[in-house]
């Protein structure tokens, strides 16, 4: 079930630059994804949390990868790169790279919506 729902969430949070891994990039916002005829949106908080939906994840930013787990122990590592307001993300489980933009700021998350804990740095899903 987690395949199935981590590549969403995927296709909505930003990329990073090959050339800007030195520094961290901004990836808060509220980014947008098409999906078939939908277009689903993705909240990226400064806070390590990532929405979609009901759905909750934390996220890390590791140099030119973004790492995201939702709480079930492992972290799905992606690769990424971020073009101004355009995140192309890569890897993991998902079958082709997806491609996000901001369309907005990040909106403060609810004391009612909780960020699953992060797993080990150890714990990463493989294929």
């Amino acid at each position: 079930m987690r395949l199935i729902r981590l590549p969403l969430l995927l296709a909505l949070l930003p990329p990073a630059a090959a050339a800007q891994t030195a520094r961290r990039l901004h990836l808060e916002g509220d980014w947008q994804a098409k999906a078939g005829e939908e277009i689903r949106h993705i909240m990226v908080r400064t806070d390590s949390s990532a929405q979609f939906g009901d759905q909750v994840a934390r996220w890390r930013q590791v140099t030119d990868s973004l790492w995201l787990t939702l709480g079930d122990g492992v972290w799905q590592v992606y690769g990424m790169r971020l073009e101004g307001d355009r995140l192309t993300l890569s890897g993991g489980d998902l079958d082709k790279p997806v491609t996000l933009r901001r369309v907005g700021p990040a909106t403060p998350r609810p004391d009612s919506v909780v960020i699953p804990p992060p797993p080990p740095p150890t714990e990463r899903a493989w294929d």
